[in-house]
């Protein structure tokens, strides 16, 4: 009996090497598609003017243990005599060993004022010329991030809670698509060119020391001489972004959509890119020549309502008027997700179980919303909102109030 204790006791010793990569998948899975599940609300909340809401996953703690028992278990027979029959009694020796997953996970509520700035505050220009450069078509990141381009309008007012106008949209639509057709051809970059800022008028040479050029190179400034007057000027080198077309396919139709929709100058072939620096009511005015592309950009929050607009709402709920509508000068219901077309969509459907074909489901009101898994437009948007979003909402400060939450062991 004492081997067999020793040999169940030393068993229970030997840890499967094979959990932590069981486990580590497992949780990684787990955490991709809450994530997933949570921006897709989300986003159907805000076509719904509901409240956005998240939770962060901020740590999982995977622990085993190790659970042993022994026991003794009678165990009652007859022995027989050649006279009598007498009961006799002998033990049962009983070892067990068990091993119990207990993990944990810890959530934080996103809500606390770092995390709302930095929902509410446009992405930076640099933040969207540097997605220019990557892989992500260029049409994909300006119909997300831009606001308007040169004051030409991209749905502005769907970067927002619902509303009953129609949006202004296809003159942005029209050139964006141009300009993605001219970098397909490797007729258009985005660069950045070294140029001279003047800080300050001519100065006489009495008046600058060699202790001011040693100060001001410190400052990242310089002072330049002008050899014609003998003067000096304070310059400061800075980085300007340029949009450039190839001198070659300025007079292609592609160039000429991009060009005359947002009131370029023909022929330049060089704009500067700059933002919010263009009088917004020079439209008005008549025909305008512009050598600068000016680029209002959007929040992360403002890009949720624009993509929400591609959410798919069930005729019942419109009946219902569980969301607003648009109507067109006719009075028609207006489409949203015209808006939207071939860069993200939400299909809805009332089955009792998440839709087979589903690459995310999320249920709200009784239906199921989903993005299909052969839609690869949507899914690329979403992806590049999920990983722009957690760019942009990390990095939170102090310690915030935290769910803990312990899941069942098996």
């Amino acid at each position: 009996m004492g081997l067999l204790v020793s040999c169940c006791l030393s068993a229970g010793c030997a840890v499967d090497t094979g959990a932590l990569v069981r486990d580590r998948l497992q949780f990684n899975e787990l955490v991709k598609t809450t994530n997933e599940q949570q921006m897709l609300l989300n986003i159907v909340r805000l076509r719904y003017s509901d409240t956005p809401s998240s939770l962060a996953v901020t740590s999982i703690a995977a622990q085993s243990e190790v659970v042993r028992s022994f026991g003794i278990t009678p165990f009652f027979g007859l022995g027989g005599g050649d006279t009598q029959t007498r009961a006799v009694s002998r033990v049962l020796p009983q070892a067990q060993v068990a091993i119990a997953d207990r993990p944990t996970i810890t959530m934080t509520p996103l809500d606390d004022s770092e995390f709302t700035r930095k929902l509410f505050t446009p992405m930076p220009l640099e933040g969207v010329l540097y997605l220019t450069k990557t892989t992500w078509p260029i049409s994909t990141v300006f119909r997300l991030w831009l606001e308007n381009l040169n004051w030409v309008s991209n749905a502005q007012n769907a970067s927002g809670p619902p509303l009953r106008t129609v949006p202004d949209y296809e003159k942005f639509l029209a050139g964006v698509e141009a300009l993605q057709r001219l970098q397909d051809r490797n007729q258009l970059v985005f660069t950045n060119e070294s140029r001279d800022e003047l800080l300050g008028g001519p100065l006489p040479a009495s008046r600058v020391r060699a202790a001011d050029l040693v100060e001001a190179a410190k400052n990242g400034f310089e002072y330049r001489l002008d050899e014609s007057t003998s003067n000096w000027s304070l310059v400061r080198k800075k980085t300007q972004p340029v949009l450039r077309i190839d001198p070659a396919a300025l007079q292609s139709a592609d160039a000429e959509i991009f060009i005359s929709a947002f009131g370029l100058k023909r022929n330049l072939g060089s704009f500067d890119i700059v933002s919010e620096k263009i009088d917004p009511f020079l439209r008005t005015t008549g025909p305008a020549a512009l050598t600068e592309v000016d680029l209002e950009t959007r929040s992360l929050l403002q890009v949720l309502y624009f993509v929400s607009k591609g959410v798919e709402v069930p005729p019942e709920h419109v009946q219902q008027r569980l969301v607003v509508m648009a109507r067109d000068a006719s009075g028609w219901l207006f489409d949203w997700r015209r808006v939207t077309k071939d860069l993200f969509e939400v299909r809805s459907s009332q089955e009792a179980s998440p839709p087979a074909g589903a690459h995310v489901a999320v249920k709200y009101l009784g239906h199921w919303f989903y993005i299909d898994r052969t839609d690869h437009a949507s899914m690329s948007t979403f992806s590049l909102l999920l990983e722009l979003a957690r760019l942009e909402t990390s990095g939170k400060q102090g310690v915030p109030p935290a769910l803990t939450i312990p899941l069942g062991g098996r």
